[in-house]
């Protein structure tokens, strides 16, 4: 069974680490942008970086692996769901080191770094840390054409029943003939992306991904806002007025639910963490059911008609 984790791709181990600490990003530093940089900024100053150190421009022996550093901080930071990842766990992705010191440490030059860095962020690298033999469609002024490569990833589109979303569990998905078990994280949303590794299409020993897009599918039972959840009940006369306990069929076990006297028809009561993957709440709706007129003793029925107030 392949294992997912809603838009991030740590688990929770990692996550709990590195919560705690003021995490230096070195990425940032690589491309002398700020934290906060927008794409644009981003990427001029990429682009001036790179025509500085491009091995057929700068012939220094330092160039050639600043320029791979470069490019594949870009790699990064050019990716909005690369950088999100590397913003919530910033250097600690490299034990703790500097980007510089983690890719020395791996064997600097020696290395593929676009691997590394595919074994880390999950997904593809479009290979420009890779050294060119020459500028090969490097257009300093227009753009960096050359450096494109095929696009491996399959996307999809899949509907799951609306208890798994939030409760999470398991939902199946055929891709070419093949049956992929997803696990989906409790709380999903519809719109939120699941990726699985090395589903994607193959070329040239590279397999990319599946990313599958999810939409949760309405329930007749329950509307949900956030993490609460509300359910509308029936509740007979009697226990709205005289009050008294009734059961209800939650998405987790079935409960007993005490209703007060004098409740009132859409009066809402709370059960506390019964609602999304057991975060939120679940607010029960209390929907009246009258008797019918026909059914009730006649001389109940009479008292009712004669001393129920208009």
């Amino acid at each position: 069974m392949i294992d997912i984790d809603s838009i991030l791709l740590y688990n929770k181990t990692k996550k709990n680490y590195v919560k705690d600490l003021e995490m230096a990003k070195s990425l940032y530093e690589t491309l002398e942008v700020s934290e906060s940089a927008t794409q644009a900024e981003i990427k001029k100053a990429y682009r001036k970086l790179a025509r500085k150190y491009h091995p057929d421009i700068c012939k220094k022996p330092e160039c050639e692996e600043k320029f791979k550093e470069i490019n594949a901080a870009y790699e990064v930071l050019s990716d909005e769901e690369k950088r999100k990842q590397y913003d919530q766990f910033g250097d600690s992705m490299f034990g703790g080191q500097s980007f510089h010191d983690f890719y020395q440490q791996q064997g600097g030059g020696e290395v593929d770094l676009d691997e590394i860095l595919r074994n880390i962020f999950g997904g593809g690298f479009s290979g420009h840390s890779r050294r060119s033999s020459g500028f090969e469609g490097f257009d300093f002024g227009g753009g960096f054409g050359g450096f494109n490569q095929p696009n491996l990833d399959i996307n999809a589109k899949m509907t799951i029943p609306f208890n798994v979303a939030v409760m999470g569990g398991t939902h199946s998905v055929n891709i070419n003939g093949e049956t992929v078990n997803l696990k989906i994280p409790a709380g999903i949303q519809t719109g939120k992306k699941l990726r699985v590794r090395g589903k994607g299409k193959s070329l040239q020993g590279q397999r990319g991904d599946l990313i599958i897009e999810v939409e949760v599918a309405p329930s007749p039972e329950y509307e949900r806002k956030g993490n609460d959840l509300i359910k509308t009940i029936d509740v007979p006369l009697k226990l709205m007025m005289f009050g008294g306990k009734i059961k209800v069929q939650t998405l987790q076990k079935e409960i007993t639910v005490k209703i007060p006297k004098n409740s009132k028809n859409g009066q809402k009561l709370r059960v506390k963490g019964y609602g999304v993957a057991n975060k939120g709440d679940l607010y029960l709706k209390l929907n009246v059911v009258l008797p019918k007129v026909e059914e009730l003793d006649p001389e109940l029925a009479k008292i009712m008609e004669e001393k129920l107030p208009e």
